[in-house]
């Protein structure tokens, strides 16, 4: 096991115990009481942002704002995440294949090789959470 499966792990498994010990069961969270939500679609904010915090966190920053510990090495600076207007299909695109794959920056890494499928999909997911402007549009 390599040290980034092993912090995603502790991560999780982190956030389970915090959910299970402090959060007490909604009716609204049964998928017995929520049928139009598939069980894969449970959690995608949290599981995104355990991704986000475990691949995505050095340069993007805690906030997505891109103001990592190691933005400032760094030009052009990453991306600030919590304004982006680019859509989930060039995001999903840009994490998978990198900067350079896009014409963008050639610190940003490809994941594709590292990140499933559903990583990546619950990272885009958990991108919208943190973007005021997709606040903004509701």
């Amino acid at each position: 096991m390599n040290s980034s499966t092993f912090h995603a792990i502790a991560a999780l498994a982190w956030v389970a115990a915090s959910v299970n010990c402090f959060a007490q069961p909604s009716p609204a969270a049964d998928p017995a009481t929520r049928p139009e939500l598939r069980p894969v679609e449970y959690y995608r904010d949290v599981r995104g942002a355990i991704v986000f915090k475990t691949y995505c966190v050095l340069c993007h920053g805690p906030r997505g704002d891109g103001q990592g510990r190691a933005a400032m090495n760094y030009s052009p600076p990453p991306a600030d995440l919590t304004r982006s207007e680019s859509t989930d299909e060039y995001k999903e695109r840009i994490i998978r294949k990198g900067g350079p794959a896009l014409g963008r920056s050639q610190f940003m890494p490809p994941w594709e090789q590292e990140l499933t499928p559903e990583q990546i999909q619950d990272v885009v997911f958990y991108l919208k959470v943190i973007n005021v402007n997709h606040l903004l549009k509701r």
